[in-house]
């Protein structure tokens, strides 16, 4: 009987998954061996290139730097903002003694057992507490750039090298890719609230939204001979 009640959630949860994690290991294997038929990659040789012209001429436009990196910093910490708030609200959710999801047993498939509806507010709190993680991170990394891109490049012997500075900000800019996605990712199972189905629908959905975000319709004319530790 109780297999009978979780069936769907032991077959579509895991499988929207899946589906997601396949869709971002293709996505890096793209990254990495096509770099320039991906946005990501292209954008990351474009930050590199920008730090280095910042760093080049840095009187001119060492405050162009400045707010450019505040914009990104205000992204991530609304991002990293949202993510702590919403696990702020599932962990009221799961310490409370009310049964909020009482009028929902009766109209959704899926199983309803105190367990399955613990494991669905715990799995949704370590997503974003993961997501809250790497944006954090991010903003640690980008606001590290804020400081060092504007360090005069006199000395040869100088340890702030543009490639240096573009390296830590690739790192921020990971992170913040990641944390985006982890909470792209619990958008679909917070729909596991109202049943497995939706979950499985709501990741095959994002699945062309995600591929229309992040792969350029028509190639560029980059070099593919480019040496792709560039966009690790």
């Amino acid at each position: 009987m109780e297999w009978k009640k979780c069936y769907l959630d032991v077959i579509l949860v895991p499988l929207g998954i899946l589906l997601s994690i396949g869709y971002h290991v293709w996505l890096w294997y793209n990254v990495r061996t096509h770099p320039h038929t991906t946005i990501i990659a292209i954008n990351a040789r474009g930050r590199r290139n920008w730090v280095a012209s910042i760093m080049k001429d840095n009187e001119k436009k060492n405050i162009l730097a400045v707010q450019t990196l505040r914009n990104t910093v205000m992204g991530a910490t609304l991002m990293a903002t949202t993510s702590i708030l919403l696990c702020s609200g599932l962990a009221a959710i799961i310490s409370s003694t009310y049964s909020i999801k009482k009028p929902l047993n009766d109209t959704i498939y899926g199983a309803h057992g105190e367990f399955m509806e613990a494991l669905k507010y715990v799995t949704l709190l370590t997503i974003f507490l993961f997501s809250f993680f790497c944006h954090s991170l991010s903003i640690r990394f980008i606001n590290q750039v804020n400081i060092l891109i504007n360090i005069p490049q006199d000395s040869n012997t100088s340890l702030v090298t543009p490639l240096y500075v573009s390296e830590i900000l690739e790192r921020g800019f990971i992170l913040n890719t990641v944390g985006n996605r982890l909470f792209y990712s619990a958008l679909p199972l917070l729909l596991w609230i109202f049943g497995p189905v939706l979950v499985f629908l709501c990741s095959l959905t994002m699945v062309p939204l995600l591929y229309n975000l992040d792969f350029v319709l028509t190639k560029g004319k980059m070099d593919p001979n480019h040496d792709n530790t560039d966009f690790v």
